[in-house]
This record gives C-alpha cells, structure tokens and sequence, in this order.
C-alpha cells in the first residue's frame, strides 16, 4: 500500500459522500465536462471546508481493473494541494490495477508526478477497452487528445 505523502489541512474534511451530495457532484460534473455514466454514490470520496464540497473524486470498479474517476475541485479552491490528496488517497484505496482517462493535455503532469504512466488502448484490461472505446475512437478518427494512464508505485 502507498503512503499518502500530503497531509490535508485541518479545517478540510475527507468523507465518504452522503445522498445529499449526488445533486452538487452531478451538476459540478456537467459543468466540467467529466463522465456522469456511473454516477454511483457509494464510489465518491469528498473533501469539505467549513460544510461546503469543495472537491470529489471516485474509485470505479471493473473487471479486474479499478478507474480513478472525476476528479474534481471546485475553482476557488485549487492550488491548494486537494486534487493531490484526493488522487493520493483514491490511489491507496485501490484493491486492482488503477488506470485513468485523460483528457486535458494540461493534467498530464499532474498525473504523472502521481505515478501514473502513459498507456496503449490495446494494453488496457477488456473491462476499460470497452469502457473507452469511443473515447480511442475519438482519437484515432477526430485527433482529439486521450491519454490513458496506469498507476504505478
């Protein structure tokens, strides 16, 4: 198991996500674009400031595979080391090989001073091929930028 090397400031508070927070984290997710297709509650992780949700993340589970999924802090709290303790934690939660869909070129250092390495679509697990198949779609016919990722202590 790897060792969470970021301490979250104390007045943050990492949680596991209520039923009252699927409405925040879905509009929060349309507003950045991520992947709502398996919005399933129990796999969210939350950190909050003072009652507010100011980031979230979650585990995906597959066949043989996890997913780091829709990882996201809220604008007025960036820079602040969350997304790191978020991915970090994610990370240490995982029982299976854990891979990640990028998106934006932008992230890409960020994942990778997180231990996660650039991957081929063939190389990934059947479960994630068919989970990102219009995504390598997508880059092969339109030339839009995907990276997949596989974390790697």
């Amino acid at each position: 198991m790897t060792q969470i090397n970021f301490s979250l400031p104390h007045e943050y508070v990492l949680r596991k996500a209520k039923p009252f927070d699927i409405w925040l984290i879905l509009l929060f997710m349309v507003k950045a674009r991520l992947d709502a297709t398996q919005l399933k509650l129990k796999q969210f992780w939350i950190i909050e400031y003072d009652g507010r949700l100011v980031a979230f993340g979650q585990l995906r589970n597959f066949s043989f595979a996890q997913e780091l999924g829709s990882l996201y802090v809220v604008p007025d709290c960036r820079n602040q080391g969350l997304g790191t303790f978020l991915a970090e934690h994610l990370s240490t939660q995982a029982t299976q090989p854990l891979y990640l869909k990028c998106v934006k070129k932008e992230l890409i250092n960020f994942y990778t001073k997180r231990c996660f390495v650039n991957v081929n679509y063939e190389d990934l697990p059947p479960s994630l091929k068919s989970k990102f198949f219009l995504s390598q779609v997508r880059k092969r016919l339109l030339k839009g930028f995907v990276m997949f990722m596989k974390y790697e202590p």
